[in-house]
């Protein structure tokens, strides 16, 4: 006891806290009961639910401000980075070198500027704008609790105002007890009544201040910075005209769904033998004496070119072999032994002595669409249904893709060429994988 005493708390006093709330649990069950009416206060109970709103909103508020002012930091870091690159880049006996350097240290005292004042002027504002709300929330809090114990006394009062045996003594106590809970809680009451309505209208205020606040910093910050930004410009622009027969072409890269590529014919085969297209060569030939001596000799042929092909002739200098003969044979009567003759000769290319039938047939057992093949250089796992799994050294036909807009950037839509040659399944075996996985064989 003498512990309690000397924190200044008695016996007495616990005890009674004690019994309130011992009082105030049983009002509340027989309340709930429906044993013990409830004093009702809806024009209160709305004001609590606006104060509610009111708390949710600013805390809210209060969040994505500070969420903003982060993002604006790291914007800050990023911009200053950058400028310090340029710095870093700019040589030092390019014009306008100081001039970048006092951009960049401006650019980094506006973004301080424009933090420091959304700071002052909107979060610390905020922070002063929610500070008033735990004081009163507590005391919402302690006038229920008063509510309880007026409601407690009043029904204590009433039951031995009913009961058949009077006892004016206790009656007379439980009055003083009642008029005295009747005043703590109106006094409560009173002032609550009139500071949460107040409290509920001024958030339209504060909320007009706070974001026109944000709207101006922005407003001035982002004039200043575009003045910054021209006169960035004006010092690029300057290092422009004094260099510009140096500049570097920058050269837009082919995109890989054109339909030129999907056309383009296929690259020769790694063992270097020739493209089975036909070709259309020019060769070059002096008459001899011999050819001047026998009009109806034949042209001379280059020696690449096969004996039976000769029958070939260019059909720009006539139809068949005695159009040519009689064009040698006018050459040589008028004497004009220095000029050369130029022959055109259109003939399949040849493969190892045989001659191809083209790129069509080469083309015969790939799939429809076919453009190139690829070798895996690395093993790769496929993550979704419609991705090819890989190993190093697998040979993959590349197809085009059936919308060209569903193809993404680095990837190619393929088969892989031991599945087609035994499947011929084209809907089964194909997928799409990684291009920079492969590399282009054919």
């Amino acid at each position: 006891m003498a512990e309690l005493g000397s924190k200044g708390v008695t016996a007495g006093k616990i005890a009674s806290n004690v019994q309130k709330k011992l009082t105030r649990a049983q009002e509340k069950v027989l309340q709930k009961l429906g044993k013990a009416d409830e004093t009702k206060d809806e024009q209160f109970e709305q004001c609590v639910q606006n104060f509610n709103k009111q708390l949710s909103e600013g805390t809210r508020l209060q969040k994505d401000l500070r969420t903003y002012l982060a993002s604006v930091k790291a914007m800050h870091e990023a911009s200053k980075k950058l400028t310090e690159c340029l710095q870093e880049v700019y040589e030092p006996d390019w014009p306008g070198r100081d001039d970048t350097n006092k951009i960049a240290e401006n650019n980094d005292l506006l973004w301080t500027d424009f933090h420091q004042k959304l700071v002052d002027q909107a979060l610390l504002t905020m922070d002063t704008y929610l500070g008033q709300f735990p004081d009163i929330k507590s005391r919402i809090a302690k006038r229920g609790r008063k509510l309880v114990d007026y409601d407690s006394a009043r029904h204590h009062f009433e039951a031995l105002q009913t009961a058949k045996k009077k006892d004016e003594t206790k009656i007379a106590k439980a009055e003083e007890e009642l008029v005295k809970a009747q005043k703590v809680f109106e006094e409560m009451n009173v002032d609550l009544q009139e500071e949460l309505p107040s409290l509920w209208n001024s958030r339209v205020g504060f909320y007009v201040n706070t974001f026109q606040s944000i709207a101006g910093l922005e407003e001035n910050f982002h004039k200043e910075m575009s003045k910054l930004n021209q006169n960035l410009h004006d010092v690029l622009l300057g290092l422009d005209k004094q260099y510009s027969g140096n500049a570097f072409p920058v050269k837009a890269q082919p995109s890989d769904s054109t339909p030129a590529k999907a056309n383009k014919s296929p690259s020769p085969p790694p063992d270097g033998s020739p493209i089975t297209s036909p070709e259309t060569k020019t060769v070059n030939h002096e008459l001899e004496a011999s050819t001047l001596e026998a009009p109806g000799a034949s042209i001379p042929k280059s020696p690449s070119q096969p004996a039976e092909a000769a029958n070939a002739g260019a059909e720009a200098a006539g139809s068949e072999a005695a159009a040519g003969a009689e064009a040698s044979k006018t050459e040589a009567d008028s004497g004009s032994t220095s000029l050369p003759a130029v022959v055109v000769e259109t003939f399949p290319a040849t493969v190892n002595g045989t001659v191809e039938g083209g790129a069509s047939s080469e083309r015969a057992d790939m799939p429809p669409g076919f453009l190139f093949k690829v070798q895996a250089m690395h093993d790769y796992t496929a993550t979704d249904s419609d991705e090819l799994q890989l190993k190093a050294g697998d040979v993959v036909l590349v197809i085009p893709f059936e919308n060209p807009e569903e193809q993404d950037e680095g990837w190619l839509m393929g088969v892989k060429e031991s599945d087609w040659i035994q499947r011929k399944e084209l809907d089964q075996c194909r997928g799409v994988f990684p291009e920079n996985f492969t590399e282009r064989v054919q």
